[in-house]
């Protein structure tokens, strides 16, 4: 993803699952609802788009935690992340 390329309503979406961590390839809306943000990350997981987290057909991110950052002066983009609520991105 060209961090340059991406609008100011838009950000890169970084998921945690299964202690692995990747980013999905395209830019989503950085207002997007938490629903859309889970159902977007999971559908990646179960098809292998996120590089760096294994396919995983039973994916859950229900009770997941979604953060979202505005840009700063060392990430010059937004940013949404969805966690665990655990360390280590346990299931």
């Amino acid at each position: 993803m060209n961090d340059n390329a991406m609008r100011a309503d838009e950000a890169r979406l970084n998921v945690t699952w299964a202690g692995q961590n990747g980013d999905l390839p395209d830019a989503v809306p950085f207002g997007a609802t938490e629903g859309d943000i889970r159902q977007w990350a999971a559908e990646a997981i179960r098809t292998g788009g996120i590089a760096g987290i294994r396919v995983d057909g039973n994916v859950n991110l229900r009770g997941f935690v979604v953060d979202r950052f505005a840009p700063n002066e060392a990430r010059p983009y937004n940013l949404i992340q969805i966690r665990p609520k655990t360390p280590f991105g346990a299931k």
